[in-house]
């Protein structure tokens, strides 16, 4: 009996196959973990949002004194001073509800801080033998009610600082997490170019995942380790990565290792934007200061985007550089911790209005950049306007608020503009716009850069300094100057 035996297995073959079928379920698993961290996120994000109902539930507004503060106050009087004398009627009059007097007698206390005899009814005034015993009294019962709803309000204002921050967390968390699910998983297209190529400089790679965002950014997250017993920096490795895959450069992500070694280390890789931006800056402090009391910075921290901000502390000197100098550092926190620009002026203004009394007021000026798309977004408190130059002239963005720390609530206006190659962005400080002759100051300066060449930022900078100290024998103020350009790589 023949006993006929198939092909002989081809075990190379059959070992490839293997890997492709435990690669695939790898990307099945990231890909799971993926979405189930996106629905992790999505529901903190409705917790949080129901955390802050909670808080509105609760209505305790109140930014005056009420009637019922000033009946309180008046009640303690009469029993203090009055005794059972009932002739003017003062309290009585107070309890009713189209009460006059009782309402001119809060508002007059609001506005001068006690009340005078004029300020009483004319009843009082002729009738009362003990009105300055009285007035007295009723003074410091309104002056402790005051201070306890100073004191409930600085209570109110910290409560909706937490509101505003569950609220903004929670946009935050949901656009993380609409980011998330929207990602694309391009890994299998690159992943053999990418071992190889690693491979080549002496590095393996374990595990492996591409995602594309909106078909204009990539983000890679590699398990890798070297073969050779040395070690590679992760610098390198984004370079062999740019290799592999063509196109833009790749950076590291900040919350990555460095150095990759003989043990696997998962890094996270970023793809850089089409466009880059640099920065030029010029500085004048006021006449007999040492130090500016405006700050500024030119940050590329957070990836894909590049943040310009000035500051101008209230007044100059030492002090104000210090208050204005806290302002940029907080808002920069911020921004890379993955608050939105309206968020982190919004927390910002709230943080100064809770510090108190010795805290000065200090504007914010922010722009933030998209190397991506060369969207440009500008927000501002109590800031001067900024300028744009470009091809077509040089065009103004400027909103009309007050500085940080000085009302509650604040709504930052964002305002929106596409920036095209060669465009230049141009920041001031108060001080500059005030060194001007003209009136309307803003078109004054407008018409200067109309009528200029478009320079390198750090020339230009210099530029708009001298020209507005050319007005002033002496700086009046601090000056402060921030300009970018943008151009495509």
């Amino acid at each position: 009996m023949l006993v006929e035996f198939g092909p002989e297995p081809d075990f190379r073959q059959s070992r490839e196959g293997f890997f492709v079928l435990r690669r695939k379920k790898v990307h099945r698993d990231m890909a799971d973990i993926h979405g189930y961290t996106a629905r992790k996120l999505n529901d903190m994000a409705g917790s949080l949002e129901a955390l802050a109902k909670t808080f509105d539930a609760e209505n305790m507004n109140r930014r005056g004194l009420s009637r019922d503060d000033g009946l309180a106050a008046m009640q303690m009087a009469a029993a203090l001073v009055c005794g059972d004398c009932q002739k003017c009627g003062m309290y009585a009059e107070g309890r009713r509800e189209d009460s006059y007097y009782l309402y001119y007698l809060l508002r007059a206390f609001e506005q001068k801080g006690n009340v005078e005899y004029e300020d009483l009814p004319r009843a009082f005034q002729e009738g009362c033998r003990r009105k300055e015993q009285y007035v007295g009294s009723l003074n410091r019962n309104l002056g402790r009610a005051a201070m306890n709803l100073t004191w409930k309000n600085r209570f109110l204002e910290s409560r909706d600082a937490v509101v505003s921050q569950f609220r903004e967390l929670a946009v935050i968390l949901e656009e993380f997490a609409q980011q998330m699910e929207q990602a694309q998983d391009v890994t299998a297209g690159w992943e053999r170019s990418v071992r190889r190529t690693f491979l080549y400089h002496h590095m393996v790679i374990g595990r492996m995942l591409i995602l594309e965002y909106d078909g204009k950014r990539r983000e890679a997250f590699l398990t890798v380790k070297t073969n050779h017993g040395r070690c590679v920096t992760s610098g390198d490795a984004a370079q062999c990565l740019r290799q592999a895959m063509g196109g833009r450069d790749w950076v590291v992500a900040r919350d990555s290792k460095s150095i990759v070694n003989r043990q696997f280390a998962t890094i996270r890789f970023l793809e850089e934007g089409v466009y880059e931006m640099f920065c030029g800056v010029a500085r004048r402090a006021k006449s007999g200061e040492l130090l500016s009391g405006d700050n500024y910075t030119f940050s590329r921290e957070m990836p894909g985007q590049v943040v310009m901000s000035l500051s101008d502390g209230m007044g100059s000197g030492f002090q104000a550089g210090t208050e204005s100098q806290r302002v940029i550092e907080l808002t920069e926190q911020l921004l890379a911790a993955g608050y939105t620009p309206r968020a982190a002026l919004k927390l910002v203004n709230t943080v100064l209005l809770l510090v108190g009394e010795e805290q000065h007021p200090a504007t914010v000026d922010l722009c933030c950049v998209d190397l991506y798309s060369g969207v440009l977004e500008a927000m501002k408190l109590g800031a001067a306007a900024t300028f744009v130059m470009s091809g077509s002239g040089v065009e103004l963005l400027q909103a009309n608020d007050a500085p940080a720390g000085v009302l509650n609530p604040v709504e930052p206006v964002l305002l929106t503009r596409k920036l095209w190659e060669d465009d230049r962005i141009i920041m001031v400080s108060d001080g500059v716009l005030e060194a001007l002759p003209a009136e309307d100051k803003e078109r004054f300066l407008k018409e200067y850069l109309e009528g200029i060449e478009r320079r390198n930022p750090q020339d230009l900078a210099d530029m708009i300094l001298e020209f507005a100290g050319s007005f002033v024998d002496e700086a009046r103020d601090d000056m402060t100057v921030l300009t970018a350009g943008i151009w495509k790589k």
